[in-house]
């Protein structure tokens, strides 16, 4: 069976009048990116799958709200996560501090158990200091690291010009490296 080529405009006019299997269609294509953005910015699996249904109910809900700016309509759902992490992160912090989950590191063939000790460690404290951060520079680093996006990509998500994405993501590093001190972690990675 010959695969059918994707037409975003078609099927979002199509899930915007109420078609469900339209809109199983944009959530099949997204669903993955927004999970992995929302579990970047929470660090707990079940939350992020949680939020991550909650985003694509209230974009199910509001679809015929939405309207092609010249901004791609992932863009959109990445507004609707932002908002409801942002959400998530002020109720936690009326209740309690956010506790860092322990994130898998997936050994490589010929690593020894101490290098993936020593690895493990620093994406613990690199992680710990993303999340200080400003909602908007981790929302950066996500969408550069995570999703592999260009800065025009990104620009579009958080309405700024390709040249103050690429400004604010020099000062994030640079803020990061301070804040990192001498603990000899590698931003660059291996």
């Amino acid at each position: 069976m010959p695969e059918i080529e994707f037409n975003e405009e078609k099927v979002l006019a199509l899930a915007s009048q109420g078609d469900r299997d339209a809109f199983g269609q944009l959530y099949q294509r997204y669903v993955e990116r927004i999970f992995n953005y929302v579990y970047y910015r929470t660090g707990n699996l079940h939350d992020a799958e949680d939020l991550t249904a909650r985003v694509f109910q209230r974009a199910m809900n509001h679809i015929h709200n939405y309207s092609d700016r010249g901004v791609p309509f992932s863009a959109w759902l990445y507004r609707i996560a932002h908002n409801l992490v942002a959400n998530w992160h002020r109720d936690r912090s009326r209740k309690q501090e956010i506790p860092l989950d322990d994130l898998p590191v997936l050994p490589t063939k010929g690593d020894h158990p101490e290098r993936n000790l020593v690895r493990s460690q620093e994406q613990e404290s690199l992680l710990k200091h993303i999340r200080r951060l400003p909602s908007e520079r981790q929302n950066l680093l996500i969408l550069k690291f995570v999703e592999n996006m260009s800065n025009a990509e990104i620009g579009k998500i958080m309405g700024r010009s390709e040249g103050a994405v690429k400004s604010l993501y020099h000062r994030t590093l640079l803020a990061l490296r301070d804040q990192l001190g001498d603990q000899n972690i590698n931003l660059e990675g291996d």
